[in-house]
């Protein structure tokens, strides 16, 4: 069959990432597979066309850099598609955002194609999302809380959804530098970098206020009187970067905090830190931390939402309460202290998604769903 994947864009984040393992594992069971997004702009999106591009996938480039549903922008995305449409030979189409999935209910209505829609996290219950909620034929949920946003909240009908979470490629996000040797692979990662040799205490997510990066800076000095090797990384984009930099600079950790734009390939910044947090306030289920944990990191967590389906507390990481710097600095020193007790956790962490996420399960579950929505 032939898939036609739409996104916003393609900037390093979750969402692109999902994009690039659902179609590269399609193309490789035979499949068309089409990716929809605007141009890319800046490094890391430009890196990321490429990793596209050499997995086969074919890129289209649409005018959709718009938060709103209803701009002329999703119309003149809509005037672009729906003569490839035809001439692509697309059997089903997957929306991957809100706007998107506005964008796909034209291009059914128009283009007479099915669509589904993929839901990567939570929305806020809005007159508009629920009397015109363009989910599709089904909507997939990434976990069992958006599941349960999705039905108790946007009053989705419990017929179309469908419970598929993310995939991790294992083979690709391994913990290969960590063992044997690791050290001085770390140590020429991290100067790649231009990272310190110390501790590393790193996330990676876009920079946005649900993201709860403030929270990691706050949770800085805390850290940094404890070890004061500890350093600092935060690899991301996005609307919050002076507001953290602007933090950290108060707080006087700016001589061991590094904030990196988004790169394409995320395995060398985890691999060059000794701990991974994801202090988000919401969170659908989190692929950043499935890569960190797959990777064998320890990790630190909001107790909210996906995360907690990830985070078992004590077994293969560590939970804290949300927006609460003193409480993910008390945890990060905890591990810190005991290294033997984070390369346990780390283990666990890896098992745990091997078990549960792998990328077979995810892309065979994904094109049940197409088929269901192809024969109607």
């Amino acid at each position: 069959m032939n898939v036609l994947l739409l996104a916003n864009h393609i900037n390093v984040g979750g969402i692109a990432n999902y994009c690039f393992f659902l179609g590269s594992a399609l193309k490789r069971r035979g499949h068309g597979v089409f990716l929809a997004c605007a141009p890319a702009a800046g490094a890391g999106a430009r890196a990321n066309r490429e990793r596209f591009l050499r997995a086969g996938i074919v890129l289209i480039d649409i005018p959709i850099m718009t938060k709103s549903s209803f701009s002329p922008l999703v119309v003149s995305s809509l005037s672009v598609l729906l003569p490839q449409l035809k001439e692509r030979g697309i059997d089903v189409i997957h929306a991957n955002t809100r706007v998107t999935q506005a964008l796909a209910a034209g291009l059914r209505m128009f283009g007479g194609r099915p669509y589904i829609s993929t839901c990567h996290g939570f929305f806020r219950p809005r007159f508009l999302r629920r009397a015109l909620p363009f989910f599709g034929a089904r909507v997939i949920a990434v976990s069992a809380e958006v599941r349960e946003h999705l039905v108790r909240d946007l009053r989705a009908a419990p017929a179309i959804v469908r419970l598929i979470p993310n995939g991790i490629d294992t083979d690709f996000f391994c913990p290969a530098l960590r063992r044997g040797s690791e050290k001085a692979a770390r140590s020429s990662l991290r100067r790649n970098l231009g990272l310190p040799d110390g501790r590393i205490i790193g996330t990676i997510g876009r920079l946005s206020d649900v993201k709860g990066h403030l929270y990691f800076v706050e949770a800085m000095p805390e850290i940094a009187s404890a070890f004061p090797d500890a350093a600092f990384l935060i690899v991301g984009e996005g609307r919050m970067k002076q507001a953290v930099l602007s933090r950290a600079k108060e707080l006087g950790v700016m001589d061991r905090f590094y904030l990196k734009d988004s790169m394409s390939d995320t395995r060398e910044a985890l691999r060059s830190m000794d701990l991974f947090v994801m202090p988000s306030l919401s969170e659908g289920l989190g692929l950043s931390l499935m890569e960190a944990m797959s990777c064998a990191l320890p990790s630190v967590g909001s107790d909210v939402g996906g995360i907690r389906t990830l985070i078992k507390h004590g077994d293969n990481g560590l939970l804290v309460k949300p927006a609460d710097p003193a409480a993910l600095a008390g945890a990060v020193k905890a591990l810190l202290a005991d290294e033997r007790r984070m390369t346990d956790l780390g283990s666990r962490a890896r098992e745990y998604i091997i078990s549960n996420f792998s990328i077979e399960g995810m892309v065979s579950g994904t094109e049940e769903v197409y088929k269901e929505c192809i024969n109607g």
